[in-house]
């Protein structure tokens, strides 16, 4: 059974068909690209995964529990964590404190408002043990230095780090990435590339990731869909998509 299968998804906005009759399925563990050019749909698409955006038709199943339709945060606790084009830190927070919004979300963490504001034992533990826990996170990402950092101070390579280390702090199934190397120079580029790749094998991550960057795609992943105007017009192993003239014409401009 495929982690993520998304069948027959579609989703108009007045007249406009923004997303039609799309169809993937993404097996654990795989590190799966989604491109296409400005305007192909593709961030709609991670909008209707993650319930900002509820589908017109169509199914969306993760790990086989049909989440079609719920809100964005029951689709976070179900397993699915993204980051986003714009990074969208909260930039008045430390490092450290970033990650442990993550944390939040999960049961070994909460206490009551009334536990918090007396500072009970229960409260002093849990914020022991996710200050504990945030800090293994950011040693994955070489961020422990900066973790009393504002995060607004930090570079932007490292900001887009420190972003998806916030999201694999939800504990995700599947993690989404919306074009993690925009804004990069070329050097931050291989060294997302290889951070990504990391958090693959380590973390045993599935990944699906929008990106412009064709060598950032043809270096990481596994298998592709291309969108082009809202519908999907190649998928498959990486290499044979990106030979794929209608590939080349619609989305490369040769």
């Amino acid at each position: 059974m495929a982690l993520l299968e998304v069948k027959n998804l579609g989703i108009s906005f007045g007249g406009l068909r923004a997303v039609d009759d799309f169809n993937l399925k993404i097996e654990q563990g795989q590190l799966y690209g989604l491109i296409g050019p400005n305007g192909a749909g593709k961030t709609t698409v991670f909008n209707l995964l993650t319930g900002v955006y509820k589908p017109t038709d169509g199914k969306i199943y993760l790990d086989g529990e049909d989440i079609t339709g719920k809100s964005n945060i029951e689709i976070n606790k179900s397993g699915i964590a993204r980051t986003f084009q714009n990074i969208r830190l909260f930039s008045g927070l430390t490092v450290l404190d970033n990650v442990k919004v993550g944390l939040h979300n999960q049961k070994e963490y909460t206490y009551s408002a009334f536990t918090g504001i007396l500072r009970l034992p229960a409260y002093r533990r849990a914020e022991r043990e996710m200050d504990e826990r945030a800090l293994e996170i950011l040693k994955v990402f070489e961020l422990e230095k900066e973790a009393e950092h504002m995060a607004s101070n930090l570079p932007y390579g490292k900001q887009r780090k420190l972003e998806i280390a916030r999201a694999l702090a939800t504990n995700p199934k599947l993690l989404l990435l919306d074009e993690p190397a925009a804004g990069m120079n070329p050097n931050e580029t291989q060294e997302l590339m290889d951070t990504i790749s990391f958090v693959r094998d380590e973390f045993h991550m599935t990944i699906l990731l929008i990106e412009h960057d064709m060598k950032l795609v043809a270096g990481i992943c596994e298998r592709l869909t291309v969108l082009n105007f809202g519908q999907v017009l190649a998928n498959g192993d990486t290499s044979e998509v990106l030979k794929n003239p209608e590939v080349i014409t619609a989305y490369l401009g040769e």
